[in-house]
């Protein structure tokens, strides 16, 4: 469709006469201009002006279609981009609920269990690009940090992270969640 407006610019373009620069050389040189030629050119001029208005309405028409097949995609982009998380952690439910469903009293087995499950989660999380943020003995950030305790603590220099509450984790370069630590005050 692009290109059919293009050709038909060029097409327009090539079809335009050339104007004299002013209008007084053109009546000097062909003599005072009749009412048959002013109407001539007058219908010329509205011919091409519904003609231009023709093709901005499609390019509009054209562009308002692009901007709402845009939002649909985006739509369903934003709908279903979720999907291969869900598929990869299905497996971890399924083994979740092997687990507690099967019988027994030996509990190293079931911690074994529970370790296979923990291990295959953090696989996922970290092909999905979520790293653990290390935070002990580290600079207190707010950006990363979320100070819920500070402790006089002479061994530490002051506003460094001497306790972990809660992990905290990383999403490629952004924070996902931030760390809940205790932070040294000297």
């Amino acid at each position: 469709m692009d290109e059919e407006l293009k050709k038909e610019e060029v097409e327009h373009m090539q079809k335009q006469p050339e104007m004299p620069e002013n209008n007084q050389e053109f009546n000097q040189v062909n003599g005072p201009a009749s009412d048959q030629d002013l109407q001539n050119e007058l219908a010329r001029y509205k011919a091409q002006s519904e003609e231009y208005l023709h093709l901005l309405q499609r390019v509009q028409a054209d562009f308002d279609n692009f901007r709402k097949r845009t939002m649909h995609e985006r739509e369903e982009w934003a709908k279903y981009c979720s999907m291969r998380l869900a598929l990869n952690l299905l497996p971890v439910l399924d083994n979740f609920e092997r687990a507690l469903h099967a019988g027994g009293d030996d509990l190293n087995k079931f911690m074994e269990g529970m370790e296979l499950i923990y291990r295959q989660l953090k696989d996922i999380l970290e092909k999905e690009g979520v790293q653990p943020m290390e935070t002990i003995g580290q600079d207190f950030d707010p950006n990363f940090h979320e100070a819920v305790m500070h402790e006089p603590n002479q061994d530490y220099p002051d506003n460094t992270i001497i306790e972990e509450f809660r992990k905290g984790y990383l999403l490629a370069d952004r924070v996902l969640r931030p760390a809940m630590v205790k932070v040294a005050k000297s």
